[in-house]
């Protein structure tokens, strides 16, 4: 299998991810962050209904994460959603100490592993992308030698519509590309089927990154 990683990390343990191997015609849909409950709540309800797998990265502070457990509990556990780390509240690695860093990760972790049954090591993805090396180096002591960084990313935003977000999907949803979505805004509610629509019309087959990396 071709990965797509970012050779400069400074410890030779952490892997960070971007893509992988087009040639098996799949797609890893990852969902971020987490802030409005109803998108939680209408998301897993779509995963249930559809069987489409896909990767979280979630944070635990926010309410719905806890609010919808039960929802998100049964497809967790048979391997259909994976969750991995994105902080407990989201704040930018490269601003934070050592100590903080290692204190975000592991209230989420404590969360996800009270509320959903699973660990989330050892994916991880830092808030906005914000990494460096000694950011790295902390998360692998913490147990996180897998960062999931992207190739894709969809339209989304408190000003963007739901057109504009399907719009996007036609163009991320590519061969091997690690795409990012989130579940922040009301507009993504109304356009999951359309979505998954774009991963099919494109031919692809969506799935969680350990069913890729099998880390």
């Amino acid at each position: 299998m071709s990965v797509m990683t970012d050779t400069g990390a400074p410890r030779p343990h952490t892997t960070n991810l971007y893509s992988f191997d087009p040639a098996a015609r799949t797609v890893a849909w990852t969902i971020d962050d987490g802030t409005n409950a109803e998108s939680i709540r209408r998301l897993a309800l779509f995963a249930a209904a559809t069987g489409v797998r896909m990767t979280l990265f979630p944070c635990g502070s926010y309410p719905g994460w806890a609010e919808h457990a039960a929802l998100w509990r049964p497809l967790v556990a048979s391997g259909q959603v994976q969750v991995g780390n994105h902080t407990w509240s989201h704040r930018e690695l490269t601003t934070l100490t050592d100590e903080e860093i290692i204190e975000e990760l592991t209230l989420n972790e404590e969360f996800f592993l009270e509320h959903y049954g699973v660990s989330t090591k050892p994916y991880f993805r830092p808030p906005n992308g914000s990494r460096d090396e000694r950011t790295d180096a902390v998360a692998e002591r913490a147990g996180y030698s897998v960062q999931a960084m992207w190739s894709g990313l969809l339209t989304e935003g408190p000003d963007r519509t739901a057109e504009e977000l399907i719009e996007s999907a036609g163009r991320e949803f590519r061969a091997g590309a690690i795409v990012i979505g989130h579940v922040n805004f009301d507009a993504v509610q109304d356009a999951l089927p359309a979505l998954m629509d774009a991963i099919t019309t494109a031919g692809l087959t969506p799935v969680t990154l350990r069913d890729v990396f099998a880390a």
